[in-house]
Protein backbone atom coordinates (compact mmCIF):
# COMPACT_ATOMS: atom_id res chain seq x y z
CA UNK A 1 0.00 0.00 0.00
CA UNK A 2 9.75 5.92 -2.89
CA UNK A 3 5.36 13.43 -2.33
CA UNK A 4 0.81 15.58 -0.98
CA UNK A 5 3.19 15.90 1.71
CA UNK A 6 6.39 15.55 0.06
CA UNK A 7 8.83 13.24 1.30
CA UNK A 8 10.29 10.02 -1.00
CA UNK A 9 11.46 13.20 -3.11
CA UNK A 10 13.54 14.30 -0.51
CA UNK A 11 11.61 16.65 1.32
CA UNK A 12 9.35 16.15 4.62
CA UNK A 13 5.80 16.28 4.34
CA UNK A 14 3.80 19.71 4.56
CA UNK A 15 1.02 18.56 6.93
CA UNK A 16 -0.73 21.84 6.80
CA UNK A 17 -1.32 21.42 2.68
CA UNK A 18 -5.29 22.10 2.88
CA UNK A 19 -5.29 18.94 0.59
CA UNK A 20 -3.37 16.73 2.55
CA UNK A 21 -7.04 15.45 4.20
CA UNK A 22 -7.53 14.79 8.06
CA UNK A 23 -6.57 18.20 9.11
CA UNK A 24 -5.71 17.04 13.10
CA UNK A 25 -2.79 14.59 11.28
CA UNK A 26 -0.56 14.91 14.15
CA UNK A 27 3.13 15.68 13.03
CA UNK A 28 5.31 12.93 13.50
CA UNK A 29 8.91 14.50 11.43
CA UNK A 30 10.83 16.54 13.85
CA UNK A 31 11.65 18.65 10.46
CA UNK A 32 15.56 18.91 9.66
CA UNK A 33 17.14 21.98 9.65
CA UNK A 34 20.39 21.38 7.12
CA UNK A 35 20.90 19.43 4.38
CA UNK A 36 22.79 16.57 6.13
CA UNK A 37 19.69 16.67 8.38
CA UNK A 38 17.45 16.26 5.28
CA UNK A 39 19.15 13.27 3.90
CA UNK A 40 19.44 11.28 7.23
CA UNK A 41 15.98 11.49 7.72
CA UNK A 42 15.72 10.34 4.10
CA UNK A 43 17.28 7.42 4.89
CA UNK A 44 15.41 6.34 7.90
CA UNK A 45 12.35 6.99 5.72
CA UNK A 46 13.38 4.53 3.09
CA UNK A 47 15.34 1.96 4.94
CA UNK A 48 11.99 1.77 7.36
CA UNK A 49 9.70 1.05 4.60
CA UNK A 50 12.31 -2.03 3.55
CA UNK A 51 12.12 -3.04 7.27
CA UNK A 52 8.68 -2.97 7.94
CA UNK A 53 8.02 -4.17 4.07
CA UNK A 54 10.20 -7.09 5.45
CA UNK A 55 9.71 -7.69 8.43
CA UNK A 56 5.97 -6.53 9.49
CA UNK A 57 5.59 -3.65 12.27
CA UNK A 58 5.72 -5.63 15.52
CA UNK A 59 9.09 -7.89 14.17
CA UNK A 60 10.96 -4.71 12.81
CA UNK A 61 13.28 -2.60 14.99
CA UNK A 62 14.85 0.79 15.44
CA UNK A 63 18.68 -0.97 15.80
CA UNK A 64 18.07 -2.53 12.15
CA UNK A 65 16.26 0.15 10.56
CA UNK A 66 19.74 2.39 11.49
CA UNK A 67 21.95 -0.36 10.21
CA UNK A 68 19.97 -0.19 6.56
CA UNK A 69 19.81 3.46 6.71
CA UNK A 70 23.54 3.92 7.74
CA UNK A 71 22.98 6.15 10.52
CA UNK A 72 24.04 6.20 14.39
CA UNK A 73 20.97 4.60 16.31
CA UNK A 74 21.60 7.92 18.28
CA UNK A 75 20.31 9.85 15.16
CA UNK A 76 17.21 7.76 15.37
CA UNK A 77 16.11 9.45 17.99
CA UNK A 78 17.17 13.36 16.31
CA UNK A 79 13.99 12.88 14.31
CA UNK A 80 11.88 10.59 16.00
CA UNK A 81 10.76 9.52 19.59
CA UNK A 82 10.04 5.45 18.93
CA UNK A 83 9.25 3.19 16.75
CA UNK A 84 5.49 4.15 16.01
CA UNK A 85 6.14 7.54 15.50
CA UNK A 86 7.95 6.76 12.33
CA UNK A 87 5.58 4.00 11.65
CA UNK A 88 3.30 7.08 11.62
CA UNK A 89 5.49 9.17 9.55
CA UNK A 90 6.14 6.39 6.83
CA UNK A 91 2.91 5.91 6.53
CA UNK A 92 2.18 9.96 5.33
CA UNK A 93 5.16 10.21 3.51
CA UNK A 94 3.61 7.30 1.28
CA UNK A 95 0.68 8.83 0.96
CA UNK A 96 2.45 11.70 0.05
CA UNK A 97 4.33 9.85 -2.82
CA UNK A 98 1.41 8.05 -4.25
CA UNK A 99 -0.13 11.66 -4.54
CA UNK A 100 2.90 13.30 -5.83
CA UNK A 101 3.52 10.64 -8.28
CA UNK A 102 -0.14 10.78 -9.58
CA UNK A 103 0.03 14.66 -9.74
CA UNK A 104 3.19 14.20 -11.64
CA UNK A 105 1.67 12.42 -14.37
CA UNK A 106 -1.40 14.68 -15.36
CA UNK A 107 -1.15 17.21 -18.02
CA UNK A 108 -3.39 20.57 -18.24
CA UNK A 109 -4.82 19.71 -21.74
CA UNK A 110 -6.31 16.19 -20.51
CA UNK A 111 -9.69 15.51 -20.45
CA UNK A 112 -11.17 14.34 -17.20
CA UNK A 113 -11.49 10.89 -18.14
CA UNK A 114 -7.71 11.11 -18.69
CA UNK A 115 -6.66 12.24 -15.66
CA UNK A 116 -8.73 9.32 -14.17
CA UNK A 117 -6.49 7.14 -16.07
CA UNK A 118 -3.58 8.34 -15.65
CA UNK A 119 -3.74 8.18 -12.16
CA UNK A 120 -4.43 5.07 -12.02
CA UNK A 121 -1.56 4.27 -14.60
CA UNK A 122 0.94 6.48 -12.01
CA UNK A 123 -0.35 4.65 -9.09
CA UNK A 124 0.13 0.85 -10.82
CA UNK A 125 3.70 1.88 -11.72
CA UNK A 126 4.55 3.17 -8.25
CA UNK A 127 2.89 0.39 -6.16
CA UNK A 128 4.94 -2.09 -8.75
CA UNK A 129 8.18 -0.73 -7.47
CA UNK A 130 7.09 -0.12 -4.24
CA UNK A 131 5.37 -3.52 -3.39
CA UNK A 132 5.77 -2.74 0.65
CA UNK A 133 3.04 -0.23 0.41
CA UNK A 134 -0.11 -2.81 0.72
CA UNK A 135 2.09 -4.33 3.46
CA UNK A 136 2.70 -1.15 5.74
CA UNK A 137 -0.56 0.68 4.48
CA UNK A 138 -2.74 -2.60 5.69
CA UNK A 139 -0.98 -3.04 9.09
CA UNK A 140 -1.68 0.64 10.14
CA UNK A 141 -4.99 -0.21 10.22
CA UNK A 142 -4.00 -2.09 13.09
CA UNK A 143 -0.67 -0.26 14.17
CA UNK A 144 -1.87 3.43 14.32
CA UNK A 145 -5.86 3.40 12.74
CA UNK A 146 -6.23 7.56 12.72
CA UNK A 147 -2.97 7.46 9.75
CA UNK A 148 -4.64 4.52 7.95
CA UNK A 149 -7.99 5.91 7.98
CA UNK A 150 -6.27 9.40 7.18
CA UNK A 151 -4.78 7.77 4.04
CA UNK A 152 -7.53 7.01 2.62
CA UNK A 153 -9.69 9.59 3.19
CA UNK A 154 -7.28 11.89 1.96
CA UNK A 155 -7.09 9.39 -1.52
CA UNK A 156 -10.85 9.76 -1.53
CA UNK A 157 -10.93 13.44 -1.32
CA UNK A 158 -8.57 13.77 -4.23
CA UNK A 159 -10.58 11.42 -6.11
CA UNK A 160 -13.53 13.25 -5.12
CA UNK A 161 -12.38 16.46 -6.09
CA UNK A 162 -10.85 15.11 -9.55
CA UNK A 163 -15.03 14.12 -10.01
CA UNK A 164 -16.47 17.31 -9.13
CA UNK A 165 -14.13 19.76 -11.79
CA UNK A 166 -15.19 16.91 -14.85
CA UNK A 167 -19.39 17.31 -13.47
CA UNK A 168 -17.80 21.41 -13.28
CA UNK A 169 -16.70 21.02 -16.71
CA UNK A 170 -19.46 19.34 -18.24
CA UNK A 171 -17.43 16.12 -18.90
CA UNK A 172 -18.92 14.25 -15.94
CA UNK A 173 -22.67 13.86 -15.15
CA UNK A 174 -23.78 16.24 -12.17
CA UNK A 175 -24.61 14.28 -8.51
CA UNK A 176 -20.70 12.81 -8.48
CA UNK A 177 -19.15 12.57 -5.00
CA UNK A 178 -18.02 10.60 -1.90
CA UNK A 179 -20.02 7.27 -2.61
CA UNK A 180 -18.28 7.14 -6.61
CA UNK A 181 -14.95 8.45 -5.32
CA UNK A 182 -14.83 5.84 -2.80
CA UNK A 183 -15.73 3.03 -5.41
CA UNK A 184 -13.13 4.16 -7.80
CA UNK A 185 -10.80 4.35 -4.96
CA UNK A 186 -11.83 0.68 -4.23
CA UNK A 187 -10.91 -0.41 -8.05
CA UNK A 188 -7.98 1.04 -7.77
CA UNK A 189 -6.34 -0.76 -4.96
CA UNK A 190 -7.69 -4.20 -5.74
CA UNK A 191 -6.25 -3.58 -8.95
CA UNK A 192 -3.26 -2.32 -7.90
CA UNK A 193 -2.76 -5.44 -5.45
CA UNK A 194 -4.08 -7.82 -8.40
CA UNK A 195 -1.71 -6.22 -11.28
CA UNK A 196 1.21 -4.10 -10.10
CA UNK A 197 1.54 -6.52 -6.33
CA UNK A 198 0.89 -10.15 -7.47
CA UNK A 199 1.01 -9.69 -10.85
CA UNK A 200 3.42 -12.89 -12.99
CA UNK A 201 5.38 -11.03 -15.03
CA UNK A 202 5.81 -14.10 -17.15
CA UNK A 203 2.08 -15.21 -17.15
CA UNK A 204 -0.22 -15.60 -19.95
CA UNK A 205 -3.45 -14.07 -20.40
CA UNK A 206 -4.52 -11.00 -18.22
CA UNK A 207 -0.99 -10.97 -16.69
CA UNK A 208 0.52 -10.57 -19.62
CA UNK A 209 -1.25 -6.95 -19.92
CA UNK A 210 1.12 -4.09 -19.07
CA UNK A 211 -0.05 -1.84 -16.74
CA UNK A 212 -0.66 1.25 -18.89
CA UNK A 213 -3.49 -1.35 -20.51
CA UNK A 214 -4.98 -2.49 -17.20
CA UNK A 215 -5.40 1.15 -16.30
CA UNK A 216 -6.93 1.86 -19.60
CA UNK A 217 -9.77 -1.20 -18.92
CA UNK A 218 -10.56 0.00 -15.72
CA UNK A 219 -10.78 3.47 -17.18
CA UNK A 220 -13.25 2.38 -19.38
CA UNK A 221 -14.53 0.76 -16.80
CA UNK A 222 -15.24 3.98 -15.13
CA UNK A 223 -15.88 5.58 -18.19
CA UNK A 224 -19.03 3.94 -19.58
CA UNK A 225 -19.95 1.13 -16.70
CA UNK A 226 -21.59 -2.30 -17.05
CA UNK A 227 -24.49 -1.59 -19.19
CA UNK A 228 -24.81 -2.16 -22.56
Amino acid sequence: MSNSRKALGGKVADLSDPQAGVASMVREIKTPRTERGRRTLRKLLDASAIEFGEKGFHEASVSSITRRAGVALGSFYTYFDSKEALFRALVQDMSENVRSNARAALAPQMSAIEIERAALSAFLRFAAEHKEIYRIIDEAEFVDPASYRAHYETVGERIAARLAAGSASGEFRDGLGEVEAWAIMGMNVFVGLRYAVWADAGGAGDDALSLEEVAARVNALVASGLMK
